[in-house]
C-alpha cells in the first residue's frame, strides 16, 4: 500500500498531475493569445462557456451538501465561492453576457444549450456527475484544483489581448479581469482542502487521479471550441478567398 505524502509531497504531486494538461496550451487558448480569432470565434465561445460556469454554483452546491459537518473551513469555503458567483456585486454570468453581446451574440443565444457543441455538454455532465456521485474531496480536487485553478494563468494571458489586440473595452471584458484575481483565490483554497482533507493514501490517489481528469477535460473542451467553431470558420472564409481569386 502506498504511503500518506505530507503537505509538501501531495501538493507537488498535485502540480505533476496537471503537468502537460493546462487548457492555456490548447488550440483554442494560443489563437486567442496569438492575436488570431475574430468577434464571432469569441462568441461562439462566449455561448459554450455559458453552459460550462453558468452551473458551477450548483455543482458547488452538490460538493456542499456532501460535506461532512465538521469540515467547517471547506463549507464555508464552498459557500463563499458560490456567493461571489450568484450574489456578489454582479453575477459572473451576467459580465459573461455582457462580454457575449460586445461580440454580437445575445443573450438568448448565449443560454439557449442548442448551442453548446457535445464537448461542452460533456464538460457539464462530468462537473455535475462528480459534484453529486464522487467523494466531496474528490469532487473539490476535480472541479476546484483541475477545472477552476487554472483560470489565473490562463486569462492573464487572454485579457491583454482582448484589450490590446481585439479592441475590447475593460467594461467589456470583465468578466475575465475579475477572475484573475478571484479564482486564484479559489484555487489556492481548494489545494489547501484537498491537503487537508485527503487523508489517507487511497483518497489523495483519487484525488490526483480526479485532478488529471478535470485538467484533461478542461483541456479537451478548449481544443474543441477551436475545431468546433473557429476552424469551420476559417476554413469557410479561405474558400470564399479562392473562389473569389479564381472568379
Amino acid at each position: 500500500m502506498a504511503e500518506l505524502l505530507n503537505p509538501v509531497e501531495f501538493r507537488a504531486a498535485i502540480k505533476e498531475a496537471m503537468k502537460g494538461r493546462e487548457a492555456r496550451n490548447a488550440s483554442f487558448s494560443l489563437a486567442w493569445a496569438n492575436g488570431e480569432l475574430t468577434r464571432d470565434d469569441f462568441a461562439r465561445w462566449a455561448e459554450n462557456h455559458y453552459h460550462y460556469v453558468g452551473p458551477f454554483a450548483d455543482y458547488l452546491g452538490y460538493i456542499y451538501a456532501n460535506a461532512p459537518m465538521d469540515a467547517i473551513d471547506a463549507k464555508d469555503f464552498l459557500l463563499q465561492n458560490m456567493y461571489e458567483e450568484e450574489l456578489a456585486d454582479i453575477r459572473h454570468t451576467d459580465l459573461l453576457i455582457r462580454f457575449a453581446e460586445a461580440c454580437g451574440t445575445t443573450r438568448e443565444r448565449v443560454m439557449d444549450p442548442r448551442n453548446a457543441n457535445p464537448v461542452t455538454r460533456g464538460l457539464q455532465g462530468y462537473c455535475y456527475a462528480m459534484a453529486m456521485r464522487r467523494n466531496w474531496v474528490v469532487a473539490t480536487a476535480a472541479l476546484v484544483v483541475g477545472l477552476e485553478s487554472q483560470v489565473p494563468d490562463i486569462y492573464r494571458r487572454q485579457y491583454p489581448a482582448l484589450i490590446e489586440k481585439y479592441g475590447f473595452t475593460e467594461d467589456e471584458a470583465e468578466f475575465f479581469e475579475l477572475h484573475i484575481s478571484s479564482d486564484e483565490v479559489h484555487g489556492e483554497r481548494g489545494y489547501e482542502i484537498v491537503l487537508k482533507y485527503a487523508d489517507t493514501p487511497e483518497l489523495q490517489e483519487e484525488c490526483l487521479e480526479a485532478i488529471r481528469e478535470g485538467a484533461d477535460m478542461r483541456f479537451s473542451y478548449t481544443r474543441a471550441l477551436y475545431d468546433y467553431h473557429v476552424l469551420p470558420a476559417r476554413e469557410a472564409r479561405e474558400a470564399g478567398v479562392k473562389e473569389t481569386v479564381a472568379a
